[in-house]
C-alpha cells in the first residue's frame, strides 16, 4: 500500500483536490473531518476536553474558539490538549488503514493541511502538494466571510510558504487552472503511483 501525504496552504484548494482523489477510488483520511467529529456532540474528546479545560463545551460540543483561547501562547495546555486529542485520531487513523487493507486498496491519501510543519512527510511514501498562483489563494481566501486581510497574514505566518511546499513535494497539483485541469493532474498522480504500486507488488518475494 502506498501511503500518500496531501498537503497544501490554505485557500489553494486542497480539500476539493482531496475529494477529486477521494471520486477517483483512494482513499481519503481527512485530519481536519476527523477532528470536527470528535469535537460534535458525541464526539469522544468532548467530555475529556470539558474535564481539562471546564467551560470549553457548549450544547454537548467543543466550542472550537473557546478551546483557542485557552491554549492560545499556553505551551502547557496547548501539550494537555495534544495528549488527549492524538490518540483519539491515532485510533482513527488505524481504523481507517485497517478498513483501505481490508478493502485492498493500493493507495490511500492522507489530508493533512500541515503535514510540513508537524513532520509528517516521513510517515508517507510520497507527498502531492496542491498550491496555486498567490494572487488566486488570496482572493478565495478573502472571499470568506469574515475573514480579514490581516488574518490571512497572520495564518500564512504558521504555514511553511508554498515555494518550500512545492520544492519538497513528489507531485504538485496546481488548481489555479481551474478544476478540470486539477482533476486531470490528479489523475495522472493516481496513475504513476497505481504503476508503482504494481511494480513493488511483483517485486515482492512470494511467500509459502
Amino acid at each position: 500500500m502506498i501511503i500518500v501525504g496531501l498537503t497544501g496552504s490554505i485557500g489553494m484548494g486542497k480539500s476539493t483536490t482531496a475529494a477529486m482523489f477521494a471520486a477517483e477510488g483512494a482513499p481519503v483520511y481527512d485530519a481536519d473531518a476527523e477532528v470536527a467529529r470528535l469535537y460534535a456532540a458525541g464526539g469522544a474528546a468532548v467530555a475529556r476536553l470539558e474535564t481539562a479545560f471546564p467551560g470549553v463545551a457548549k450544547d454537548g460540543a467543543v466550542d472550537r474558539a473557546a478551546l483557542r483561547e485557552r491554549v492560545l501562547g499556553d505551551p502547557a495546555a496547548l501539550k494537555r490538549l495534544e495528549g488527549i486529542v492524538h490518540p483519539l485520531l491515532g485510533a482513527g487513523r488505524a481504523d481507517f488503514f485497517r478498513r483501505a487493507h481490508e478493502a485492498g486498496a493500493p493507495i490511500v491519501v492522507l489530508d493533512i493541511p500541515l503535514l510540513f510543519e508537524t513532520g509528517g512527510e516521513r510517515n508517507v511514501n510520497a507527498v502531492v502538494v496542491v498550491s496555486a498562483p498567490e494572487d488566486v489563494q488570496r482572493q478565495r481566501v478573502l472571499a470568506r466571510e469574515g475573514m480579514t486581510a490581516d488574518q490571512l497574514d497572520v495564518i500564512l505566518t504558521k504555514q511553511l510558504h508554498d515555494t518550500e511546499k512545492r520544492a519538497r513535494a513528489h507531485y504538485v497539483i496546481d488548481t489555479g487552472q481551474g478544476m478540470d485541469a486539477a482533476r486531470e493532474q490528479v489523475r495522472a498522480v493516481l496513475a504513476a503511483l497505481r504503476e508503482k504500486a504494481a511494480l513493488e507488488a511483483s517485486a515482492e518475494p512470494e511467500h509459502g
